[in-house]
């Protein structure tokens, strides 16, 4: 097995289809077949089911797509740093955020990227703070910023910032007041709770896992849809715990109010994770330093309105 037969395998997966694939690589459609015919006999196992319309993959065959992308983006990475080394930050990184931080730092990461580091292509993933999570298990991603990661041995994180987290919601729900609002009487509302990714707990949701218990059981809804949850919102359908950055629109506009939860306070703490097994590359390095930058920027300039950690 080497390193053609997998980029032809993954473009037999990827168009489901020998023709489409041969034209997308390159090869004549005979080849390709070979090629795949030789790497299920050195696997003793069939990597794709044939069909009239085209080919499925197997189990066996969706396993090696995903090793195999992780392979190919491996050496390839390895072939820039080889050639390059430290003289120039190029290849491809991929970062995943949660909505804060792509709100709070997405633009002018994007922005320094294509001023600064013209040769470093980047993919920048939004999504729930446990999705993001995921993404990263699975490499989708190289470096994320999630919420409160749980403690596995197969992660490397570091704490970034700890963000106050508030009562948001319509005036006539959460009061037109800035008084501060004790958690006891905040628990009583009718609380929507964001699930921050398909089958995940709230746990992005606070540092505190006993406090968090408490209001995930008298949730009236969950939601995986930040656009689905600001609409519930501003509708009145019920109230939230959130930070100002996330219905910094809505709060601005005065669609929604935010009031501070007191005895105790609630917050949450975000890190930048990547996975232990994945060595650190030169572009890795470079996003990890300036992404950091750009969070105590925004932290300091009151952009963010959250504690830097550290």
């Amino acid at each position: 097995m080497d390193s053609r037969q997998l980029r032809y395998f993954i473009a037999v997966y990827e168009q489901r289809n020998l023709s489409r694939a041969a034209d997308q690589v390159n090869v004549a459609q005979s080849a390709l077949s070979h090629h795949i015919s030789n790497l299920e006999a050195e696997f003793a196992t069939p990597l794709f089911e044939r069909k009239s319309r085209g080919m499925d993959p197997t189990a066996a065959g969706e396993r090696l797509y995903e090793h195999a992308r992780i392979i190919l983006r491996a050496m390839a990475e390895a072939e820039t740093e080889v050639r390059e080394g430290a003289r120039v930050i190029a290849g491809e990184i991929s970062i995943g955020m949660a909505n804060s931080g792509v709100k709070a730092i997405g633009v002018e990461l994007m922005r320094t990227v294509l001023t600064k580091y013209p040769k470093l292509k980047l993919s920048l993933t939004e999504s729930l703070s446990g999705a993001t999570l995921m993404h990263l298990m699975i490499s989708n991603v190289d470096l994320a910023l999630v919420y409160n990661p749980p403690s596995e041995k197969e992660l490397i994180t570091e704490a970034v910032l700890e963000e106050e987290m508030f009562l948001v919601g319509i005036p006539k729900l959460v009061g037109k007041t800035k008084t501060p609002i004790r958690f006891e009487e905040l628990s009583r509302l009718p609380l929507i709770l964001l699930r921050y990714g398909l089958g995940l707990s709230s746990r992005a949701l606070l540092d505190d896992p006993v406090l968090l218990k408490r209001l995930e059981g008298g949730a009236i809804l969950h939601a995986n849809s930040i656009t689905g949850m600001t609409g519930a919102l501003v509708e009145g359908l019920g109230c939230t715990i959130a930070t100002k950055l996330f219905a910094r629109e809505e709060l601005a506009a005065g669609r929604l109010v935010a009031r501070r939860v007191i005895d105790p306070k609630l917050t949450r703490t975000l890190y930048l994770c990547r996975l232990r097994n994945r060595p650190m590359t030169y572009a890795m390095e470079e996003m990890r330093r300036l992404m950091l930058a750009l969070i105590a920027e925004q932290v300091r300039s009151g952009g963010w309105q959250a504690e830097l950690v550290g």
